[in-house]
């Protein structure tokens, strides 16, 4: 008896491992394939356009909001590809089938929005931000519905790969990223457009949504 039950728990845990290594590598594929597409072909199409790849990488001093935002993307967007592989490696990893699905929805419909929002945004479309740039106020498509629908749709793909690959990092890598959102569209993006676009902006602002709709307007 003893044999047999040490026998089904030896199989239980093999099906288990087996299932962990199909839903990582399936999340590692789709999240090197989301931000290659993302970053990597949308710059080319970017450059390709206007000249300009649209990378402005981290900004700030040392220690300050900006600076802190650039740190926790980059370690958001490391963690993406490091929670995948860290299952594949053996770390303790849950595996709930109804979990793992639900996650793989969740990522394919955040992947797909953040590709549609990207388009919305045309040739303003940048990473970080220039203070003495001026791009045009994006306000259709997506952005008619919320102001950051780029990083809602990253939320959501994120937390759809935590979903398929639930460990300590892939929970991290969500962390950082909203952290890194809040403090770039508060206390970076927001200030920055206001300066810029003046009572447009404003009033953008008060008719849509931050990250969803009719959530977070501000008041003229």
């Amino acid at each position: 008896m003893r044999q047999l039950r040490s026998g089904v728990c030896l199989l239980h845990a093999r099906i288990r491992d087996e299932a962990v290594s199909g839903w990582a590598w399936t999340a590692l594929a789709l999240y090197l394939g989301w931000a290659g597409f993302a970053f990597g072909v949308r710059a080319a199409v970017q450059h390709r356009r206007t000249g300009d790849a649209g990378f402005r990488g981290i900004s700030g001093r040392l220690g300050e909001a900006s600076w802190w935002t650039g740190v926790l993307f980059v370690t958001a967007l490391l963690g993406g590809t490091a929670a995948p592989v860290a299952a594949l490696a053996g770390l303790p990893t849950a595996a709930h089938a109804a979990v793992q699905w639900t996650g793989l929805m969740v990522t394919l419909a955040g992947m797909t929005a953040t590709l549609a929002a990207q388009t919305n945004m045309g040739t303003s479309w940048r990473v970080g931000v220039d203070a003495g740039e001026r791009t045009t106020l994006v306000t259709g498509g997506l952005f008619a519905y919320v102001r950051n629908p780029v990083f809602t749709a990253m939320t959501v793909t994120a937390a759809g790969l935590a979903l398929m690959v639930p460990n300590w990092v892939s929970l991290l890598a969500l962390t950082c990223l909203v952290a890194a959102i809040q403090l770039q569209v508060r206390v970076v993006e927001e200030p920055y457009l206001k300066a810029v676009h003046g009572a447009a902006y404003t009033a953008y602002t008060t008719r849509t949504g931050r990250f969803l709709p009719r959530s977070g307007r501000l008041t003229a």
